[in-house]
């Protein structure tokens, strides 16, 4: 009898197949509440993985309800909606994809700064509404030449700078200098925040990054700043970010993550001064991919370990 997995999000049809192939997966966001319970009380022991995305991980309540649980394995880079420390008491391996996301993630930051300067999606919705036979459009800001800072210079910290490069001086923040880095470090955010015209989020998430960016650092990025968020959507505290914007405090924001997936405050989606992409970062087709493969590769080990069962 093959193994269950519990699959709590969609995924590509080549990861949803590969699961198939694997094990008899239960689409768990798919199920109503009590179906759910029903299953856990007759299927429970059964579950030996659950399959979860990086934006959504995995309750606690859930994992102390699968006995023999072996897996969490982790479409995405962010563990932190998975309680590490529960998985190692429990004897759980956690799995995720790093490395593999840095240049999608990368590429799209650096998308992200150029179509808010530029104001791409709008020029782009003001030419398919016909609006262009009418009148022109305000211009829009230089992105070269402007000064840069990132929050978090791991992977895909280091991979936004030397995209942004060319267009101007690099600054970044975080925890601790980075040796050997020819960017320059601010050790304080509202330092960073003041000193650049565009700020780029690509921290982790956790209780130190929490709400990280709220009023205090967008009076230091100042009205005529940008902030663009390729981390995750609780570093900021959205409705700082909303009364910033609606107030004129800060010029705009490019945002792929958000505190509430897939819930986006209606403030967001309706300023002209924001662009809004669908935590699409990681979202081409080669790497995902190559996370299929990463997290189906540590499916099959947990498999043979197993025995199958």
């Amino acid at each position: 009898m093959r193994a269950t997995a519990l699959q709590l999000c969609p995924f590509s049809d080549y990861l949803e197949a590969g699961l198939r192939q694997r094990f008899e997966v239960i689409r768990w966001f798919e199920l109503a509440e009590a179906t759910r319970a029903t299953l856990l009380s007759q299927r429970a022991s059964s579950v030996r993985a659950v399959i979860s995305g990086g934006h959504l991980g995995v309750d606690n309540a859930l994992v102390e309800q699968l006995p023999r649980l072996a897996m969490i394995a982790i479409n995405g880079v962010g563990l932190d909606k998975v309680d590490l420390q529960l998985a190692a008491r429990r004897g759980v391996r956690v799995v995720n994809t790093p490395g593999v996301l840095t240049e999608d993630v990368a590429d799209l930051a650096i998308g992200l700064v150029i179509a808010l300067l530029r104001g791409i999606a709008s020029a782009d919705a003001f030419v398919k509404s016909g609006a262009w036979t009418k009148g022109s459009r305000p211009l829009a800001r230089r992105v070269s030449g402007r000064r840069f800072g990132i929050v978090g210079l791991g992977r895909i910290g280091r991979a936004i700078a030397a995209r942004l490069t060319p267009f101007g001086a690099v600054a970044y923040t975080g925890p601790r200098r980075h040796p050997g880095v020819v960017y320059e470090y601010v050790a304080d955010l509202h330092a960073l925040a003041r000193a650049v015209d565009v700020l780029i989020l690509a921290c982790p998430a956790n209780t130190t990054t929490y709400r990280l960016v709220g009023s205090s650092v967008l009076d230091a990025l100042g009205p005529d700043g940008y902030l663009v968020n390729v981390a995750r959507g609780s570093v900021v505290d959205e409705t700082a970010l909303i009364g910033a914007l609606q107030g004129g405090r800060i010029a705009g924001a490019a945002l792929d993550v958000f505190e509430d997936e897939p819930h986006v405050p209606p403030a967001l989606r309706a300023s002209d001064a924001v662009v809004l992409t669908p935590h699409v970062a990681s979202a081409t087709v080669e790497t995902r991919r190559q996370m299929a493969d990463i997290l189906l590769t540590a499916l099959d080990s947990m498999i043979s370990t197993l025995g199958g069962t």
